[in-house]
């Protein structure tokens, strides 16, 4: 929900806390059943929710630069509660961003 600011303009509502987002890191890695290696982004939903992106190895191999990656993207509902993920992406650790190439 929409807060006023100090000089009376309107903002969105903080992003969710440290907790919340270790909690959601926490529940996808119970889920996927592998460690969150990163939190790579993070954007209000329609609504009073927030979307995460995650990074998540799936595959380790050697050398490193060949691990195989994924994206994921966890939902929370207003409150910081997981209420959905989804992978979104999987690649190779030396692989460049679609938008690099």
């Amino acid at each position: 929900m929409a807060e006023r600011g100090g000089n009376g303009s309107r903002r969105s509502a903080a992003i969710p806390d440290r907790d919340a987002i270790a909690r959601a890191c926490s529940d996808l890695a119970a889920l996927v059943g592998r460690p969150v290696e990163a939190v790579v982004g993070i954007e209000r939903e329609d609504g009073e929710g927030w979307a995460l992106s995650a990074q998540v190895t799936e595959l380790e191999r050697l050398p490193h630069s060949t691990d195989v990656l994924a994206c994921y993207r966890i939902t929370l509902d207003g409150g910081g509660r997981m209420t959905g993920f989804r992978r979104e992406r999987r690649y190779t650790r030396g692989q460049g961003d679609e938008a690099e190439q």
